[in-house]
């Protein structure tokens, strides 16, 4: 599931979201679905890891990693 930065131009909304195949995103502030897709800012040297399993616990306490163990799910929920 990739992460992508998107801009809103109905409420000049910036936010990234982790986007599953085959739904469209919506603005979480406006709700509007017609959205462009922003460039990513490039993570400094040594945080990528770090960004990496904030971005992944995120997802995990918002229900999608539902394809993992519980046990794999409870381990990336503990690394808060």
């Amino acid at each position: 599931m990739p992460l992508y930065d998107y801009h809103c131009p109905a409420c000049l909304a910036e936010f990234e979201v982790l986007v599953r195949a085959g739904t469209v995103p919506t603005c979480p502030h406006c709700g509007a679905t017609t959205l462009e897709r922003a460039v990513s800012r490039i993570a400094p040297a040594g945080k990528i890891e770090a960004i990496r399993m904030s971005n992944r616990r995120q997802a995990a306490r918002e229900g999608h990693f539902s394809h993992l163990s519980t046990a794999e799910r409870n381990k990336l929920l503990k690394l808060k």
